[in-house]
């Protein structure tokens, strides 16, 4: 089968196209048929430095959307033909820039059938992570007040989202193009990071969810109620940090995401009723995949980018 693989770790270029020899499903796993693949920053992230997946030849990919071709023994949720979606276990999973690739049946939920190939295949890992942090980590509920920051990327405008589904009162952060973006999403402010300080804008709200982690991590503190949540996705570097979140009576906590048969089907039925939808930047061929890791490197996209297969 045709894969996007990596000798090496470095830039875009690495990424070439090979013939690799074709999955079979283990016990417990199915096969799927790769239709899309979203593209995200993890995966530029482990094509330049291996972070959790320090082995090559590497093939990236952990989001996918596809037919099932084939099931392994014991599994009863699916069946060849059925066209599902999901998140392959994160990190040890990957491997879905590829024409085929095999996963735990529960890392998989059926597709609406009101959604394509390509809106599926852009949702799971970053759905699965504003999902695990709105819901199962900070309990999001109606009324509550929510900052998301970088609120026009890919976790974060589907965070958006998930938040508004549950009744909260969104704020989030972005660069003033985006602002008619993220309130067409639901947000009910937007905060421009590049002219104002979040922290002379808000204040008092009961979860911030972080992608961003540095002196944003820290200064977010400032604007949470006691009781309050900070979900970080990326680890703290500030030494008082606890001291500073037990002085404010916070909790802070760092989000790694996992696969996840319930919250894919949650994300399924969001998605099937039309209050979840990712925002597609740009979509390209497989072959194409160094493209896609450029542009998506430039840090000035909005939502996913995704890859399709015929």
């Amino acid at each position: 089968m045709r894969a996007i693989s990596q000798d090496a770790h470095g830039t875009p270029e690495v990424l070439k196209e090979s013939v690799v020899p074709r999955p079979a499903p283990a016990p417990g796993q199915v096969l799927v048929a790769v239709r899309a693949a979203g593209v995200n920053p993890t995966d530029w992230k482990h094509r330049v430095a291996g972070l959790f997946l320090n082995r090559l030849p590497l093939v990236l990919g952990w989001d996918v959307s596809g037919v099932v071709e084939a099931v392994g023994f014991g599994v009863t949720l699916f069946k060849p033909g059925d066209e599902v979606f999901g998140m392959l276990p994160y990190p040890q999973g990957v491997g879905s820039h590829a024409e085929y690739v095999t996963g735990p049946a529960r890392a998989f939920a059926h597709k609406p059938a009101g959604i394509d190939h390509v809106q599926a295949g852009a949702l799971p890992l970053a759905a699965l992570t504003a999902h695990q942090a709105v819901v199962d980590t900070a309990g999001v509920r109606a009324g509550q007040r929510v900052l998301i920051h970088a609120a026009a990327g890919g976790v974060g405008h589907l965070a958006v989202q998930i938040a508004k589904s549950r009744g909260a009162y969104v704020i989030g952060t972005a660069s003033a193009p985006k602002h008619d973006f993220i309130r067409s999403l639901g947000a009910d402010e937007v905060v421009d990071y590049r002219t104002t300080d979040f922290r002379d804008a808000v204040q008092d709200v009961d979860m911030v969810l972080d992608p961003l982690s540095g002196d944003t991590r820290i200064r977010s503190l400032d604007v949470l109620r006691p009781g309050g949540v900070l979900v970080s996705l990326l680890p703290g570097t500030d030494p008082d940090e606890a001291a500073k979140a037990a002085a404010r009576r916070v909790r802070v906590e760092t989000l790694l995401v996992e696969a996840d048969h319930a919250g894919m089907n949650a994300v399924a039925d969001l998605a099937a009723s039309g209050a979840l939808r990712a925002h597609i930047e740009a979509v390209f061929p497989l072959a194409d995949a160094a493209e896609a890791h450029a542009l998506g490197e430039t840090g000035r996209t909005t939502g996913k980018i995704v890859l399709t297969l015929p």
